[in-house]
């Protein structure tokens, strides 16, 4: 189960993207990821709008990871729309917030809106690898998945 396991990324600061990018590979998981810069782009994404529109390119992942502080709609807005979504099961799609913000408020609303995981960025890059590759491993080898 990992050539078809996609992994959506939305994270505007390109440093941070390339960063998670190369953890993954670093962790050994070397799965597909499709890096959006904006809210708006996910939802775009996950609709299978414009350029999105052509699933063999841009598969429905069977992970999101999402950052909550992005320009047009925030992560969180993103979540909700994803809870929320009509469209053939995708409510059920695993997601996670990585975020470097620690507040209650932010992690509180994540998991009100029916995040999976909440993860502050590490600051050290070798315990970046270390959780993306326990996080993904996790819903990729371990846990199963809701057909979407």
């Amino acid at each position: 189960m990992t050539d078809d396991f996609t992994i959506l990324l939305a994270e505007d600061n390109e440093d941070d993207a390339w960063l998670v990018k190369r953890a993954l590979n670093w962790g050994d998981i070397h799965n597909p990821v499709h890096v959006v810069q904006d809210g708006a782009e996910a939802i775009a994404y996950l609709r299978g709008d414009r350029e999105y529109s052509d699933r063999e390119q841009f598969p429905i992942p069977k992970l999101a990871m999402l950052d909550i502080k992005m320009p047009i709609v925030s992560g969180l807005k993103v979540l909700e729309w994803i809870r929320t979504s009509s469209q053939d099961g995708l409510k059920r799609l695993p997601v996670i917030i990585m975020s470097s913000s620690d507040s209650q408020k932010d992690i509180d609303r994540a998991y009100e809106l029916g995040v999976n995981a909440y993860l502050i960025k590490p600051h050290a890059f070798r315990n970046l690898v270390s959780v993306l590759q326990s996080t993904t491993e996790f819903w990729k080898d371990i846990a199963a998945h809701p057909h979407i």
